[in-house]
Order: C-alpha cells, then structure tokens, then sequence
C-alpha cells in the first residue's frame, strides 16, 4: 500500500500529460474524471455501479455534508468511505462555491463566510479553519483548499481583492491542514481571465507548497472560448510534477480541449444530471430520449458502448420510462454517461501514451459532426 500521496507523470504529447496519482486507497489513472456524488451518493448509481464505470475517484460536496447529515455524524459513523459504500479515493471540495452559490444572507470578511443554510436557514460559519476541519471528519483523501470563487464576469480589482482573499486563505489551509501522511491537499488558482493575476496566484500557491493545484474561477460563465484561452497558459503556470484538476468541466468536448492543454483530473455534474433529464451523451453528441423520434427506435443508445444500457434496453425502451418518470429510465442513462465520460478519458489516456492525441482528437470531432448531435 502507498503510504504517501505521490504523482507519477508517465508521459507527454504537446501540453497533455498521461500520469497516475498514488493514493492509499488506490491509484488514479490521468487524465482522470471524477463522477460527482454531492450529499454521498452519485444520483440514480449504486456505488458498485459508478465503479464498473472504470470510475477510481469521486467528489463529495463539504457543503452539503456538512448541513445534511453533518461531518461529525459521518465521522461517529466510520468516516464518508464507509457511510457511501466506496472504497476508492474520494475528493472533497472546500465549501467555498455552494457557499457563494446557494448559501442565503452571505457575509464576506477576512475570517471566512457567514451565511444561513438553503436547506433550513441555520446560521453557519465556514473559516479555512472549519473547512479543513469538517474534509478531516469526512476522511477524504484529497482536500480542497478554501477559497472564493471569483464570479464572472469581474473587473481587474474585483479579481485581484479575491485572489489575494483566496491566497491569504490557502496559507490558513495549509497551516490548519497539518502533516497527514497519505492524505493531499490541494490549492485554487484563481485570477479570472487576467493572465499576470493567474501567474501571481500559482507563485503564491507554489510557496505554501501544495499537493497538487485546482484550476478555479472557470465554467462560471465565461463560455469555452475564454475557458480555452486562459487554459493556453494557466496549467503552465503550475507546477509539473503535480497533478492540475479543472474544477466544474464539463462536456466532453470541454473535456478533450482541456486536456490538450495540460489538464490531468475533472468533475462535473453534467453526465448525472443528463442522465436524470433524458440526455444520453455519446461518441456522436447528446441524443434526448424525450424526443417522440425515438419512440419505436430499436436500436441502443449506441452500438458500439459495452455498458448495461447499450447493451440490453433500447431506445424505444429508454423514450418509454423518460416519459413515464420511471427511475430505471435516470439509472440507465446516468449508467451509460457516465461509462462514456470514463471511455473517453481511457482513450486519451492510451493516446497521449502512444503520443497520437492529435489523431485521437480529429477522431473525436469527426464523429459528432457526422453524429446525431441534439443540443446539450
């Protein structure tokens, strides 16, 4: 067993890096996406399901552990490993997106954020301090920095007042983290679109000295063309030899281009949550199961996936329990996205191995332009 978190890169083609994160509860084939399980459950999946994915790392949300069932209560009960059934690794984000995002009557000060909960206005109070305190009652294995997530769009001093908020508050991480072998902690970068901030913020993260760095403040609006042209440089600003994780990305198409620019780990929502409203995501672009086209379809969702829902049901089958709000219908399309999501990192991972990830790529996009492509 590793008794140390560690990061191999195995190999390069251009900016791509194929590597392995070593952890004690397993290793982590990169790139890597993460399926997202927000309150210990991945919505619609059993967790043996989620792993006959090929998925080696979940998501959990602090956030939302923290107000519904409560850390200490998942840590009295054995910690989040046990109380979900994953044995795998498991990162935890820090709070500070749901806090901005969700949370009701926020108040922003150097100490942290004060805000009532969504769920039953209780009052709370999220430091860097509690944050590192509530990820160590969980047991994840990989712990996110707290930090503010910079809203888009901002101005230049917006940007800069929440960056150095956020650097200030990952030395309060790092300090309230400790020496816990086997376990990461990762900082944000943050910086908005401006490159020389992005710059500023990875020099200070690489001075408090992190286990990995998180690539933060995208997919907050700014579109994939501004996403993909702070990518050109910002993973370069982090460090080689530790691992960069794209927070809250995305499509595949998202996916793919991230990885051309040096991106190791991802997690989103999207291949659950469309799994849940009828999407199915495949090689050829998101086909809607909603759509009365499908109705007498014999076909799979896709001939050549190898997951349950290709395999055995058909699309008239899955356009029947959309309609009818079957659960089975949101099991097998989360199945089947999610099976996709992890194929698609396999094959860039066997490209960039091969150093034939442009070939894979004109591959990738070839096919959803001759696919049925429907909207995401």
């Amino acid at each position: 067993m590793t008794k140390r978190f560690d990061f191999e890169l195995l190999n390069t083609d251009g900016m791509a890096r194929r590597g392995i994160v070593k952890t004690p509860k397993g290793d982590i084939q990169t790139p890597a996406f993460m399926p997202v399980g927000t309150a210990a459950t991945v919505k619609a999946m059993m967790p043996e399901s989620v792993a006959a994915t090929g998925a080696e790392i979940l998501l959990g949300n602090t956030y939302h552990l923290m107000l519904r069932p409560g850390a200490e209560r998942v840590h009295n009960l054995g910690g989040l490993h046990k109380f979900m059934n994953w044995d795998k690794p498991i990162l935890t984000d820090s709070g500070g997106f749901q806090v901005m995002s969700l949370a009701d009557l926020r108040k922003l000060t150097e100490e942290g954020v004060k805000f009532r909960s969504h769920v039953d206005g209780s009052e709370h109070n999220l430091t860097p301090e509690r944050s590192m305190e509530i990820q160590r009652l969980l047991g994840s294995d990989i712990v996110m920095a707290f930090d503010e997530c910079t809203p888009y769009p901002a101005t230049e001093k917006q940007a800069r007042e929440s960056m150095e908020l956020s650097m200030r508050w990952a030395q309060r991480s790092r300090d309230a983290f400790g020496d816990r072998p086997g376990y990461a902690l990762f900082g944000i970068q943050q910086g908005s679109t401006f490159q020389d901030m992005r710059a500023e913020s990875a020099e200070a993260l690489q001075k408090v000295d992190f286990d990995g760095y998180a690539i933060g403040g995208l997919a907050v609006g700014e579109g994939q063309e501004m996403m993909f042209d702070v990518l050109n440089y910002a993973p370069q600003q982090l460090p080689t030899d530790k691992p960069r994780y794209l927070m809250g990305v995305g499509k595949p198409d998202d996916l793919v281009g991230a990885v051309q620019r040096g991106v190791d780990m991802f997690d989103c929502v999207l291949p659950s949550r469309s799994g849940r409203t009828g999407q199915g995501l495949t090689r050829m672009g998101a086909i809607n199961l909603k759509n009365a086209r499908h109705k007498d379809d014999p076909r799979p969702l896709d001939e050549k996936c190898t997951c349950p829902c290709c395999t055995k049901y058909s699309r008239a089958y899955l356009h029947h329990t959309i309609k009818c709000h079957e659960i089975i219908g949101s099991m097998l399309l989360t199945w089947h996205n999610l099976h996709y999501y992890q194929e698609l990192m396999a094959g860039m991972r066997e490209a960039i191995s091969n150093n034939a990830l442009e070939k894979f790529v004109k591959t990738f996009h070839a096919m959803r332009e001759q696919g049925d492509i429907e909207p995401i």
